[in-house]
């Protein structure tokens, strides 16, 4: 079989069987295509080539247990919007907290002990999001980080709206419990 010729779906057939040479194949024809969209979407080549290079190299890693129930393209697409978004949102919750920590200094409102606090609940979120199943978690970062809204949610990850608010809801009761276990001494 020449796997230049081969449609896709075959190339996601060899890959799962371990063929290198498929997995070449896909690089080669999707790897300028998903830098363009990084590109467009990051304004800044090497963070756009660090997010490609990342969706290839999840492709890789999980070739032989990969399950696309989508066109190869599609699948692409999404793990690289998803791994843009997690790069947005690292980035945007790093600004806010620049921000806020070079106006306290400046105005000398921050203490070391408020500093240390507000790292502290920071880590209990974070923990927090961590305990969530990936699945709850894209939810909830979309909901609360991003902003979308439900019907926005149930459109990205083709879940229904029902869907979406239960797994807001269990998230939320996930994320209280991790932040009051953390403050006990307080409550």
């Amino acid at each position: 079989m020449d796997i230049h010729k081969s449609s896709d779906q075959q190339l996601v057939i060899s890959l799962k069987e371990g063929n290198s040479s498929a997995f070449a194949e896909i690089y080669e024809r999707y790897w300028s295509l998903l830098l363009r969209h990084a590109i467009g979407m990051l304004q800044d080549e090497d963070i756009a080539q660090d997010a490609v290079q990342d969706v290839f190299q999840m492709l890789w890693e999980k070739s032989v247990t990969l399950n696309i129930h989508t066109s190869l393209s599609s699948f692409l697409y999404a793990s690289l919007r998803f791994r843009i978004l997690d790069q947005l949102k690292h980035n945007k919750v790093q600004d806010r907290f620049l921000s806020k920590l070079q106006t306290e200094i400046e105005s000398g409102v921050a203490s070391t002990d408020d500093v240390i606090a507000e790292k502290e609940f920071a880590r209990k979120i974070e923990d927090g999001l961590n305990k969530l199943p990936p699945k709850m978690r894209k939810v909830f970062e979309l909901s609360r980080i991003y902003e979308y809204s439900y019907r926005e949610i149930s459109k990205e990850l083709d879940l229904s709206d029902n869907t979406v608010k239960r797994q807001i809801s269990n998230a939320l009761k996930i994320m209280r419990e991790s932040i009051k276990r953390g403050y006990a001494i307080f409550f």
